[in-house]
């Protein structure tokens, strides 16, 4: 008799790349296996995203983060889940070289993690990549918009689209990684009139995070909307506030065991 675990089976690429214009395909970053066996649940994809590098290692940005760390983060994502789909960014460096080298990474990335797909940043610059992996079975998921690794280009984390004489550019950008090969693209950082209207133009989902309503899905980073940070980006609802609840247990850990009231008999062993 099969067990549990044993019946459930991970969402699969194509069923992802199905859900255009359809039921809107949840997901949130998680970056080690307690959260995301707790996303798992109710996630459609789970990006390991290279956030981690400011989240959870105090980067300034996710230019310094090295492709060991993705495998490293990505393996713990995938033991802690079940169901959902579990995609990994590529750091920055990784792909961007060649074709090739991308391809090798990405191998690395697929083969040591277990994910079922990766993400690469970029749009038409990219698309010789996309084509080139997902012709050798690594399946991408695109990034458009505010792209975090080009920060230091943009001049920082800036929307895009504000002047609607970009707009054609990043309209562009979205068909061309759809014609190249992947199966959905995230919007990031982007105008929503903007966002809305490339979801009406490409076949392939959007997934939106300071994007628009009108995206296939949306994705947060967990962290930010568990109210962990101090700042949050103006495209975050913030749902939970774990940051003050977190600071009270600690402060009154810290008295008990400064007057001694803790540990108790009920946590000793006798």
């Amino acid at each position: 008799m099969s067990s549990q675990s044993e019946m459930i089976r991970r969402t699969t690429v194509p069923q992802i790349a199905q859900r255009k214009g359809g039921e809107p395909i949840v997901s949130l970053t998680s970056y080690h296996a307690h959260t995301a066996a707790i996303v798992d649940k109710y996630a459609d994809f789970i990006l390991v995203g290279d956030s981690l590098g400011m989240v959870m290692h105090g980067m300034d940005s996710t230019v310094g983060v090295p492709l060991d760390l993705m495998i490293m983060h990505g393996k713990a994502v995938v033991r802690g889940t079940q169901r959902a789909l579990i995609v990994v960014d590529m750091p920055f460096g990784s792909y961007e070289e060649s074709p090739s080298v991308a391809f090798r990474n990405a191998a690395k990335i697929m083969k040591e993690t277990g994910c079922g797909a990766i993400k690469l940043e970029g749009g038409a610059r990219m698309a010789d990549t996309i084509r080139f992996l997902t012709e050798r079975g690594i399946p991408v998921m695109a990034h458009i918009g505010l792209t975090p690794q080009s920060s230091h280009v943009l001049g920082g984390f800036k929307t895009q689209g504000r002047n609607e004489d970009t707009w054609a550019a990043h309209e562009n950008d979205a068909k061309v990684v759809a014609e190249a090969g992947a199966f959905a693209v995230v919007l990031e950082g982007m105008v929503e009139p903007l966002a809305s209207k490339i979801t009406k133009q490409i076949d392939i989902p959007t997934i939106g995070i300071g994007a628009s309503v009108d995206c296939d899905g949306q994705i947060l980073v967990l962290e930010d909307m568990l109210g962990l940070n101090e700042w949050t980006p103006k495209f975050v609802k913030v749902y939970g506030d774990l940051g003050p609840q977190i600071e009270a247990s600690v402060k009154a850990y810290a008295e008990e065991v400064k007057t001694r009231a803790f540990p108790t008999d009920a946590q000793t062993y006798t």
